[in-house]
């Protein structure tokens, strides 16, 4: 079977097959991406001078191993190892909506656009055309509007599916921990101390986490899979120690706590409202990048549009976000902690943004270690009391002395955040991190 289509940028210049020598050189991209003796006639279609070749069901055929003499040798004059590529990815092929998805795959496995060049594309996403189209397939299938259609049909469509689901997610989900958290501090305001309010405080904490983790669990926040016991905890952790810790650790300075220590009402209630700008922002980088994968030819044009786009939308949190803690504290008639609550928040909201597009690691050894330095400095504090174990506290006590008990979440969260985008730019700008939607 022979399939043939239009001329567009598969037919682009492309540089010739270079000759085997003896000098040494990178290694074959057919070999390292295909794998020796990768049968290559899988698939029917042009290659990229527009020469035909036959499919075999039975995958036997030419490999790109022929004739070369071993790993470090190139492919042979006049060969398509872009074949070979289609057989080692076939299902991925098979399977793809659009030639994005293959050029996200293909990028996962260390190609570059200069790799591509080996193929005889300018880039990776020429490549991915040229193998979409290759694939054959029905003709039910061949009515799907072309890669260069995707740009525009796919933001359309996306809002036309919409409707009520993303008024909930974006609109309903993500202003209800910051009214449940309001209406708590209001009614605590009003009820008289004793078993009651002690239990409609548990009560409204719980809702308060249960509303949180349905935004997490809807809308641009959703990870494809669920956050490890290590994030959950630590999250908790740094939450509850915004909320609690400096109150504490200045009271163990002093050498309490000898009574209930002041809890920062202004903080807990902000970062509680800044659930929304958290969505908001979280998809307005979401569906930024998915725009710019569909218009973007090349990777690198693809990671310089979409940095800007991520540390905008950081911005626009934290701008946020020290509005939402300047209202409370004015609401509420206590200054928050805007320098832990900022950091706090820019911490959060990179850790989970690595999660929704599918890093772990990272945004797990951040947090743990933020909330293990807290932890850290608390227990010295407290160990300091026994015999002979006064030098604990120096540290703690100083920082403390010079900066106030705010500094040590702070700089905890702070370094934490620093580090975690350092890590962010560079995976949340790969075309790879931003082919799923449906885990949006």
């Amino acid at each position: 079977m022979t399939t043939h289509h239009a001329p567009g940028p598969l037919d682009a210049a492309s540089r010739p097959a270079q000759p085997a020598h003896s000098g040494p050189r990178e290694p074959d991209p057919v070999r390292s991406l295909a794998g020796p003796g990768a049968p290559g006639a899988l698939y029917a279609g042009p290659g990229p001078s527009g020469d035909t070749a036959a499919g075999s069901a039975s995958g036997t055929g030419d490999s790109p191993a022929q004739g070369s003499g071993g790993p470090g040798t190139a492919a042979p004059p006049g060969g398509d190892p872009v074949k070979a590529l289609m057989h080692r990815h076939r299902e991925l092929c098979a399977r793809a909506v659009d030639p994005l998805e293959i050029a996200a795959a293909l990028e996962a496995h260390g190609m570059t656009d200069r790799t591509a060049a080996d193929f005889r594309h300018r880039d990776v996403f020429s490549l991915a055309e040229e193998m979409y189209a290759r694939v054959p397939r029905h003709s039910s299938d061949r009515s799907a509007p072309p890669a260069s259609a995707h740009a525009v049909t796919e933001p359309v469509a996306g809002a036309a599916a919409a409707g009520p689901s993303r008024l909930l997610t974006l609109i309903l989900l993500p202003a209800l921990p910051g009214a449940l958290c309001a209406g708590l501090l209001a009614g605590l305001a009003q009820a008289p101390p004793g078993r009651a309010r002690t239990l409609a405080v548990v009560a409204g904490v719980l809702a308060v986490l249960s509303a949180v983790q349905l935004c997490l669990r809807h809308g641009p926040l959703r990870s494809p899979r669920p956050a490890g016991v290590a994030v959950r905890l630590a999250t908790l952790w740094l939450l509850g120690y915004a909320v609690l810790g400096d109150g504490l650790l200045d009271a163990a300075v002093r050498g309490g706590p000898d009574r209930l220590w002041p809890v920062d009402t202004a903080t807990a209630l902000g970062l509680a409202l800044a659930m929304w700008p958290a969505v908001l922002c979280a998809r307005l980088f979401t569906g930024g990048a998915r725009r710019r994968l569909a218009r973007s030819r090349g990777l690198g044009e693809f990671a310089a549009a979409t940095r800007p786009l991520l540390l905008a939308s950081l911005t626009c949190y934290l701008a946020a976000l020290a509005g939402l803690l300047a209202l409370a504290g004015a609401a509420l008639g206590a200054p928050p902690a805007l320098g832990a609550a900022g950091a706090l928040g820019a911490l959060l909201l990179l850790a989970r943004l690595l999660l929704v597009h599918g890093h772990r690691a990272t945004p797990t050894v951040a947090l743990a270690t933020a909330a293990g330095v807290e932890l850290a400095v608390l227990c010295s504090v407290l160990a300091s009391r026994l015999p002979g174990c006064g030098f604990l506290a120096v540290p703690a006590e100083t920082l403390i002395e010079v900066c106030g008990a705010e500094a040590v979440p702070t700089l905890a969260c702070a370094v934490a955040a620093f580090a975690l985008l350092g890590r962010a730019v560079p995976a949340l700008s790969r075309a790879s991190a931003h082919t799923d939607p449906g885990t949006r």
